[in-house]
């Protein structure tokens, strides 16, 4: 969703005459995405590597046979996916894509984010999964600067953040003991 171009249009033998005209109409077609035409004088191989470094979801090549046969290949960036796309069918297959891939990266990161954040009811347990889990530490915190400090200090993990539907896992602060106001998510910096 936040990314500056969506599709990129990818004229293949772009010197072929209409090749570069049915790019452009394709732009136009595609005009509820933020669209562009890499018309440069790069090779295509070129032009599909920037695509994958600049990060952009989609790439759409376009060639004289393609043209001729109404279709478009169709290629998500995320999972390397090559399709076969009607130009007819265009602008509804971009659209289920975007949202796809959006879908599909979002559900990774939760995914890898659940799987690497830990649990710590005491000092010794979130010393040990500090040193030996990358990730994420849920414990409880009286509030104090000073423990925070602390913590930083002994184990270089820091304070990320209090989430707003708090859980209890303990009734004391991993740290001094004393009764937790927060649950926070603690990590170190690689």
């Amino acid at each position: 969703k936040i990314a500056p171009v969506q599709v990129m249009i990818v004229p293949v033998m772009q010197k072929k005459e209409g090749v570069l005209e049915k790019a452009a109409e394709l732009k136009e077609k595609l005009g509820g995405f933020r669209v562009k035409v890499d018309d440069s004088d790069k090779s295509p191989g070129w032009k599909f590597a920037e695509c994958e470094m600049r990060g952009i979801p989609v790439r759409i090549e376009i060639g004289p046979k393609d043209i001729e046969a109404n279709r478009c290949i169709l290629v998500r960036r995320d999972t390397r996916e090559k399709m076969e796309v009607s130009l007819d069918d265009l602008e509804a297959t971009v659209a289920e894509v975007l949202v796809n891939i959006q879908k599909d990266m979002r559900e990774k990161a939760r995914t890898h984010r659940e799987a690497h954040t830990y649990t710590a009811v005491n000092y010794q347990e979130f010393e040990k999964t500090v040193n030996e889990k990358p990730g994420f530490i849920k414990a409880m915190w009286c509030g104090d600067q000073a423990c925070e400090d602390l913590i930083k200090e002994k184990t270089g993990a820091t304070s990320r953040c209090m989430p707003f539907e708090q859980e209890k896992l303990a009734d004391t602060c991993i740290c001094c003991g004393k009764p937790a106001t927060k649950m926070v998510y603690w990590g170190r910096a690689y």
